[in-house]
């Protein structure tokens, strides 16, 4: 019995060995992927785990050290992932590509010529692409003169607590998209979406600029994590 015991303990089985029905990638073909737990999503993005644990027993240790939370995960770095235990370089690419996907499809679900007619509806077509990096990235919104979106593009890459806004590019651009319009938007890392001085003032030589040019500046967005701060809502534009 003793013997029995030590082997049982010692040599998990593999997945190749569960029932079938258990195992993720059979499960999901059958039952469909909303049938799977997060840990066995993740576990058939791994393929494999190592000798002492299954591809779910690594999910499982992944998703747990992140508050057991998939978006806590989506923060996880290439090089921060691969000191998980039988996390290699190419697993941690998979994870990071499949994270990456998730986030523009949820930006871009919303087609372009949409009509932008608040700061919640900007805030939700951009605010998965900014709201859990860890440096500022600004953002600029092209748009027509329904106020329909054009396009989205990035401006600038700053630090963990400042980004640069080039007034030029941003006019620039938007006179070569015969944009009549243009909301900026930029993230705080910190979560604290109110705007500092610098904001304040990066938002009234933007908006002086562009209408030298025809062009309003219909807003200021600041994504910190699931809240937001809208300049135009709050009267200051």
């Amino acid at each position: 019995m003793g013997s029995f015991l030590i082997y049982t303990m010692t040599n998990k089985l593999s997945i190749k060995q569960w029932q079938e029905e258990e195992r993720p990638r059979e499960k999901l073909k059958v039952k469909g992927a909303a049938t799977l737990s997060d840990a066995e999503l993740i576990a058939i993005i791994l393929g494999s785990g190592h000798k002492e644990e299954t591809a779910v027993d690594v999910a499982r240790n992944l998703i747990s050290s992140n508050e057991n939370s998939l978006r806590e995960l989506s923060k996880m770095t290439v090089d921060k992932l691969m000191e998980k235990k039988g996390i290699g370089s190419s697993k941690a690419i998979a994870i990071t590509a499949v994270f990456e996907i998730a986030k523009r499809f949820s930006s871009t679900e919303i087609k372009s010529l949409a009509q932008i007619q608040s700061s919640a509806y900007a805030v939700k077509i951009i605010s998965p692409i900014l709201r859990d990096l860890s440096h500022e990235e600004c953002w600029v919104m092209y748009l027509n003169r329904a106020n329909k979106l054009i396009s989205k593009e990035r401006l600038s890459i700053g630090g963990v607590s400042a980004t640069v806004v080039d007034i030029k590019i941003v006019i620039k651009n938007a006179l070569d998209k015969l944009a009549s319009s243009i909301i900026l938007i930029h993230n705080h890392p910190s979560g604290n979406p109110k705007p500092g001085e610098n904001d304040k003032v990066q938002t009234r030589l933007l908006k002086d600029a562009a209408a030298l040019f025809d062009i309003s500046l219909l807003d200021h967005l600041i994504i910190a994590g699931d809240e937001y701060f809208s300049f135009a809502d709050d009267g200051i534009m």
